[in-house]
């Protein structure tokens, strides 16, 4: 009995650090580092159950609500566009946000692959 009481008691714990903190939306502004992610994720399931798009303008957020729209503006030329939060990620330390490919090619850039980049959670 006591193994299984342990066992659950683990599971219980890695439960809780696995699970995603989301935060409220309004007021979010950040600067950070932004990276893309496309072909191979394509028509993969994301976290919110839709299946990527790499053509879509959408993107992957560690703690925003799933459905938030942010624009996203390249501080290195001031090109901005506006995405759906409808992913977790992303899963490289020091990245803030991933986006799609379209996204980031409309950030010009593709060619570095990652960008300083400022987040504004809009009202809808």
């Amino acid at each position: 009995m006591r193994p299984l009481l342990i066992v659950g008691a683990l599971l219980v714990l890695l439960t809780g650090c696995v699970s995603s903190h989301v935060i409220d939306p309004r007021g979010y502004d950040e600067t950070g580092t932004a990276s893309y992610y496309g072909a191979q994720h394509h028509g993969k399931r994301t976290a919110s159950g839709e299946a990527f798009d790499q053509n879509g303008l959408t993107a992957a957020h560690r703690e925003l609500p799933f459905g938030t729209r942010v624009q996203v503006t390249n501080l290195g030329n001031d090109k901005s566009v506006v995405v759906r939060i409808n992913d977790r990620g992303p899963h490289t330390r020091g990245r803030l946000i991933d986006l799609s490919r379209t996204a980031a090619q409309q950030l010009d850039m593709l060619r570095s692959g990652t960008a300083k980049v400022r987040i504004q959670a809009l009202s809808d």
